[in-house]
């Protein structure tokens, strides 16, 4: 097994994050995401740290996976909540731990910092086998079911 190094995504990666994020929609919800809009989303991102910031996945020098983390406040803690959005692995490159990695990673950042006082994520209903994984890397079903009003 080729070792994978986790990093934080710069704008160089842009493109390779749009074409992750497309990719994950078109296989996920069948949805086809609009290019210029998407780039202009990502691009918000690496310009903005309060909007998030995207770890990468490498191996032998090509990304092979992401995620994007987002923070929530809360004030019953008085602490940010890091959020898992827009996780995408190659599929030639499942179930070889690559989303592992990048939890491990952001794990251990979630850990070293003070501020941070858990890391959550949602996942569609019907995705057991990454329910599955998260299970496995010690994450429980919250306790709140999601609602949303879709405004774009």
């Amino acid at each position: 097994m080729n070792a994978v190094e986790i990093r934080r995504a710069n704008s160089g990666d842009a493109a390779a994050i749009v074409a992750f994020n497309r990719a994950m929609a078109k296989e996920t919800e069948d949805r086809v995401l609009d290019e210029t809009v998407l780039l202009a989303g990502v691009r918000a991102v690496m310009n903005d740290p309060a909007k998030g910031f995207y770890l990468l996945a490498e191996r032998r020098g090509s990304v092979v996976g992401q995620l994007m983390v987002t923070s929530e406040w809360s004030d019953w803690r008085n602490a940010d909540f890091w959020w898992i959005q827009s996780v995408y692995v190659e599929p030639s490159h499942r179930r070889q731990g690559i989303f592992r990695a990048l939890y491990a990673y952001l794990y251990a950042e979630a850990r070293k910092r003070e501020g941070i006082c858990g890391i959550r994520l949602y996942a569609e209903r019907e995705n057991k086998s990454a329910h599955a994984v998260y299970l496995a890397l010690g994450m429980q079903p919250a306790r709140y079911q999601m609602f949303e009003l879709d405004l774009v």
